[in-house]
């Protein structure tokens, strides 16, 4: 039996967060004559897929917790993670145990080299692939009811997209990937409506005027039942805004879910998130009409109960820290939700930001909307991670556009240079950290530590 730390390395070893290496291709086929040697797995649970460019793990990781709530045995499957790469696994609400992703990759990298040994693939999966296949083996194993997969890149070719979902949902679409999506909105909308099927539920939001006519076009083509999650998002108040507010780092309001008056109470902070709860409350409802265990109770319950770290995740000030904002924001879409949010719950705070970000992404773009809020931005490099932009880049970048900066060569000592720059704008500053989930990843294990010791 293999070791759960070896086969972490052995899963790294593949290449690191690329779902296929440079010189692979995007395709279904190997996906699936994998999933086929496994007994396909992918068939045993049904499953629902959630794409787009910024809010599906928010709406993936909410929806599950309503399913839980119904009292389903629920199965999450999620990228990139935090902390430990089993989160990415989860079966109701519980990241898959050490000794259950040993056994997993296990069944499946034996399966793969005796498929590369037989000439039936012509080399072992990537990274994304192994982990997907291990994700279906896990679900059908513990006997999932219900599988709410986040499509990792794209949709189309995505390795998740090998499942034929009981419902699709389709999250805000902006630029991001260019290089394997396509360099428009509407490419990519294409590479997004992939997972869309004949004759199912497909549940989307108004969007950008490229996105609509794509996703739209390609409903009809199939006929799939487009179902809009506008009848779910918050009533406007009498200013035209939607009404929603903020009550103990929730976001709260009423609304009319399965023809009764419920709270909606959600720990994930942020305008932005007002849709992805739409997204999830809608999936709920079409899913309750197809028989699953739902209610407007438990629609509420797991609202309220969700857990999604990272997401504008608030820390109170500390004798270690000030308060601190995390979150994962790493395109421009992101920086702009971001922004939108610092702004209506810290208007006027004195701001200190710890950026690091990939280098594959549009980081002048993020640089560009955050940077100017901040007194002081302190630029580090994630570890161990081939994609992280050079600290030297980001200094430069920072000269062109004239903000105040410092740089720190590890994340480590990023938060020490950010936590004493803060403290020296007063009781009131303000520490950020975004630009990259493996950044708010590598920053929150010593925040964390930096709290239990205080």
């Amino acid at each position: 039996m293999i070791t759960y730390s070896s086969a972490v390395e052995r899963l790294y070893a593949l290449g690191h967060e690329l779902h296929h290496g440079p010189s692979r291709k995007f395709e279904l086929g190997q996906m699936r004559t994998l999933c086929a040697a496994l007994g396909n797995p992918q068939q045993k649970t049904p499953s629902i897929l959630v794409a787009g460019t910024n809010g599906k793990g928010s709406t993936a990781a909410t929806l599950a917790s309503i399913l839980r709530a119904g009292g389903h045995r629920t199965g999450l499957y999620t990228s990139p993670h935090l902390l430990r790469i089993n989160e990415r696994i989860q079966l109701d609400g519980r990241p898959i145990p050490d000794e259950a992703f040993a056994s997993a990759y296990e069944r499946v990298n034996s399966v793969a080299r005796l498929l590369v040994e037989g000439a039936q693939l012509p080399q072992l999966p990537s990274f994304f692939e192994t982990v997907t296949a291990m994700a279906f083996h896990y679900f059908a194993a513990e006997a999932a009811e219900v599988a709410v997969l986040e499509v990792g890149m794209g949709g189309r070719l995505d390795a998740t997209n090998v499942v034929e979902p009981i419902l699709s949902i389709i999250t805000d679409i902006d630029l991001d990937h260019q290089n394997y999506l396509g360099k428009t909105l509407a490419a990519i909308a294409g590479e997004k409506a992939g997972i869309l099927r004949a004759n199912t539920v497909a549940v989307t939001l108004p969007q950008h005027p490229e996105v609509n006519p794509v996703l739209g076009e390609r409903m009809l083509e199939l006929g799939s039942r487009a179902v809009s999650a506008a009848r779910n998002l918050p009533p406007l108040s009498p200013g035209g805004d939607a009404s929603a507010g903020t009550l103990d780092n929730a976001t709260h309001y009423q609304l009319q879910v399965l023809g009764q008056e419920v709270e909606i109470a959600s720990p994930l902070v942020g305008r932005h998130q007002l849709r992805n709860l739409a997204l999830a409350i809608t999936a709920a409802e079409e899913l309750a009409a197809m028989g699953y265990r739902i209610t407007s109770e438990s629609i509420a319950r797991g609202v309220r109960q969700t857990e999604w770290p990272g997401r504008f995740q608030r820390f109170a000030a500390t004798a270690a820290h000030p308060e601190i904002v995390i979150d994962v924001a790493h395109n421009p879409a992101g920086a702009w939700a971001l922004r939108a949010a610092l702004s209506q719950h810290y208007e006027g705070r004195r701001m200190v930001l710890l950026f690091a970000a990939m280098a594959d992404k549009a980081v002048e773009q993020m640089a560009q909307i955050l940077w100017p809020l901040m007194e002081q931005v302190v630029l580090t490099r994630v570890a161990d991670n081939p994609r992280a932009a050079q600290v030297a880049e980001l200094a430069r970048l920072a000269e062109t556009l004239g903000v105040r900066y410092s740089v720190a060569a590890t994340v480590p000592e990023a938060v020490q240079v950010a936590v004493q720059q803060a403290r020296q704008l007063g009781e009131d500053a303000l520490l950020v950290v975004a630009g990259s989930i493996y950044l708010a990843g590598e920053a929150l294990p010593h925040l964390q530590q930096a709290d239990a010791e205080s």
